[in-house]
């Protein structure tokens, strides 16, 4: 009894060693912006690319609960989503980009773009934090992004 005893304790102790942040990721669509806070600390401010308003990305507080390093879109050409990470069922993700020149500024069909570089910094860091451990709250619109930058009424959508 003493042995397992000892071995519980040191399982306990162990656990405990390796426990999870919490990771809140913001998205502020009026502004085009994401941050990202680690344990209530900011850690990185980023420009994204929501959806367009006809493809407006939803508002709300959401959980994380998959990601895919290499995600293509089923429904928009085979479009690739590197570093996806899914917050709603419908298919809502956070994932990298090419087109870095529509960062600021809506041109999604309503994921939220970065740059691939930031993005896989971020999926690195859910997946050390724990998918389930990190939230996405979304606010704002698409509307008021184009009304102060009209450089992006032109943009047309693609994943």
């Amino acid at each position: 009894m003493r042995s397992f005893f000892i071995a519980f304790t040191s399982l306990m102790l162990l656990s405990a060693g390796t426990a999870q942040a919490k990771v809140e990721i913001t998205v502020d669509k009026d502004n085009q912006q994401m941050t990202v806070a680690v344990d209530g600390v900011a850690r990185y401010h980023w420009p994204v690319s929501t959806g367009i308003p006809s493809r407006e990305t939803p508002s709300g507080a959401f959980r994380t609960f998959r990601m895919e390093e290499d995600h293509y879109s089923k429904e928009f050409d085979d479009a690739p989503m590197p570093h996806a990470i899914f917050f709603t069922k419908v298919g809502h993700a956070i994932h990298g980009t090419d087109s870095v020149g529509r960062l600021g500024s809506p041109a999604s069909h309503g994921c939220v773009r970065l740059s691939r570089q930031n993005a896989s910094t971020l999926y690195a860091l859910v997946q050390q934090q724990g998918v389930l451990n990190t939230t996405v709250t979304l606010t704002g619109s698409s509307q008021v992004a184009l009304a102060r930058n009209p450089r992006g009424r032109a943009n047309t959508a693609v994943a």
